[in-house]
């Protein structure tokens, strides 16, 4: 089915060869990917579909088992998609490093090696490793005509492969410190490969970039950072779309949807500078899930859904709520509570809410955050006895971690040794490790209070727990076995009495599939999740409207889903029809209370 003239997407027209989509978690990029590359091959171009999302769910989208390899979509002809793993592109991308030195070195240098290759830097530069050769490689993809990725490299990624320097010559000297040295050390013999596909992504003739966002404040405060990221390394022909849009007549007799309207609206008003300028298209919110083609042709035209009269009103679900969760907690006096989930469930107002009412209960809490997009004290305007606020700024914590290099290490350098190392301390990974020690300083405070952290998106928690890991198993090789006894960070989050970790997800299909791939990361970290939120919920929040009658009978599936399946404890927190912003509505919000709901 083809769009309608009316309902035509301004990045469709003229779309170039490559197209990428990128946008925080959860504002629709991999919906949005699909619906581009059946529209296309509907009018009758070949494409193939590539995710190089480690929580990629186009397979389930379709409905077929795609995986690392081209795989057509019987349903959709002209269509094609491969799903790239990044963990499996890391393992080939070490073994292709550490395989020709195995044998030849002593078994603690090749473990070493290892070790510098076992973090989410190596993973991020193998899974672009991977599609690079889709980007310069025409004998991989002459049979299509459009390459539609959703999931572009970040700006991290890029300014990765842009580090220059003679790093083999670094390396073998032993003068390089532990940042991204190791993952980078395979990459010589391509890097002229690496600049034609960076090449390629700037080059507006071959490739347009779209950023998709929520009209919600801090998602498009996020998306603009990317804006600058991208502009910043040449990538700056952008197109952006706004997703998920409630229809202005939704909010008529409904106060429910009436304040989400206002809301999107005052967030699209006050729309950072950068985006304002750049081509853009807005698509309503839908009351179906994006789940299959039927549902996928009917993203990008405008839904028929009808008189709230002709939809029946749903029950919100019996289920337990967050002051439950809070009583637990309190429970114990003192510990680490770090909330994850990716990015756009509600994470730092959860934080907030679970800190102010510790600290309303007379606990001493200190409430932290290591989401550069994060922002605690607009959350919270105002203060409270017993509870600190703190944020990892990874800028400064960078400078600080950097100059400590430099006094150490670059200390025993000749001129030459010590520009490599600050070249090598200029790299994104530098921050990762810089924060990593924040955190560790930070998370000692729970042994005497609670220490309530909002984390970053889950790829950058996962990267911060391989650190972790890391760190701990480098201890423990250090302590070794003489009976002396030491806490590592990873033991106390492996350590259910001193550590729970809430995992946050909404009740829709693609945020709970995302939610349940993390536990079980988690599980394989030897960390066991204490409970799952399901925020904003429309099902808990009695809506009047037919559009959100629609998608809370759609929740309650999902909803059911997390209790039977995944959590051992859970809770269900309602959509609210005012923003949980400042201390008394953080309480509200805990408290049971139903004054800021819809119904």
């Amino acid at each position: 089915m083809l769009l309608s003239p009316e309902a035509a997407m301004q990045f469709l027209e003229a779309l170039p060869r490559f197209v990428f989509f990128t946008g925080k978690g959860g504002v629709g990029k991999t919906s949005i990917a699909c619906a581009t590359a059946i529209d296309l091959a509907a009018r009758g171009r070949r494409v193939l579909l590539v995710s190089t999302d480690p929580a990629s769910n186009v397979g389930q989208v379709f409905g077929v088992e795609i995986g690392n390899r081209i795989t057509p979509i019987p349903a959709v002809p002209n269509l094609s998609a491969l799903e790239i793993d990044p963990q499996a592109a890391a393992q080939a991308y070490r073994d292709r490093i550490v395989g020709p030195v195995r044998g030849l070195l002593p078994d603690s240098v090749v473990k070493g090696i290892e070790e510098q290759l076992s973090g989410a830097c190596t993973t991020e530069i193998a899974a672009f490793d991977e599609f690079t050769g889709l980007l310069v490689d025409s004998s991989l993809t002459h049979d299509y005509q459009h390459i539609v990725f959703d999931t572009a490299p970040t700006g991290h990624t890029i300014r990765l492969l842009q580090l220059p320097g003679a790093w083999s010559g670094f390396l073998e000297a032993g003068k390089g410190d532990a940042s991204c040295l190791g993952p980078l050390a395979g990459l010589e013999k391509q890097r002229s490969q690496y600049k034609a596909a960076v090449d390629a992504l700037a080059d507006g003739a071959r490739t347009r970039l779209v950023l998709v966002t929520r009209a919600q404040k801090a998602t498009l405060r996020e998306v603009a950072r990317t804006h600058d990221e991208l502009a910043a390394i040449g990538i700056d022909r952008q197109f952006l779309v706004i997703n998920g849009l409630l229809p202005a007549g939704e909010a008529e007799g409904d106060p429910l949807a009436a304040a989400i309207f206002a809301r999107e609206q005052a967030a699209l008003a006050a729309m950072p500078a950068g985006l304002a300028g750049l081509p853009t298209d807005r698509i309503a919110l839908k009351p179906f899930n994006l789940v299959g083609l039927d549902a996928l042709r009917q993203l990008f035209v405008a839904a028929n859904v009808g008189r709230a009269d002709d939809e029946a009103p749903v029950t919100p679900p019996a289920a337990p709520d967050i002051a439950g969760l809070v009583d637990g907690i309190a429970a114990d006096g003192h510990g680490l509570v770090m909330l994850m989930g990716k990015g756009g469930v509600g994470k730092t107002t959860l934080a907030a809410a679970v800190a102010v009412e510790l600290a309303r209960r007379g606990l001493p809490v200190h409430l932290t955050t290591s989401d550069p997009a994060a922002h605690l004290a607009e959350t919270l305007e105002g203060s409270l006895d017993q509870l600190t606020v703190s944020r990892i700024d990874p800028a400064a914590e960078t400078e600080r971690y950097r100059q400590h290099v430099l006094d150490t290490q670059g200390a025993k350098l000749d001129a030459q040794g010590r520009a490599l190392l600050e070249e090598d301390l200029r790299s994104p990974c530098t921050e990762e490790i810089a924060v990593f020690q924040a955190f560790s300083r930070i998370i000692r405070e729970a042994g005497r209070k609670f220490v309530v952290m909002d984390t970053a998106p889950t790829g950058h928690t996962l990267l911060l727990l391989d650190a972790t890991g890391a760190y701990h198993r480098e201890i423990v090789r250090q302590m070794g076995s003489g009976g002396t006894h030491f806490t590592t960070p990873m033991m106390q989050l492996q350590d259910p009495k001193r550590t729970k970790v809430l995992i946050v997800t909404l009740a829709e299909t693609t945020p709970v599939l995302e939610a349940a791939n993390l536990q079980a990361d988690l599980r394989r970290a030897g960390i066991e999740p204490w409970a799952w939120v399901i925020n904003n919920s429309v099902a808990a929040a009695g809506p009047r409207s037919a559009l959100l009658r629609r998608r809370a009978r759609n929740e309650l599936a999902e909803i059911e889903n997390v209790a039977a399946r995944h959590a051992s404890r859970y809770a269900l927190v309602p959509l609210l029809r005012d923003e949980p912003v400042g201390v008394e509505r953080l309480c509200q919000m805990v408290r049971r209370t139903q004054a800021n709901q819809g119904a």
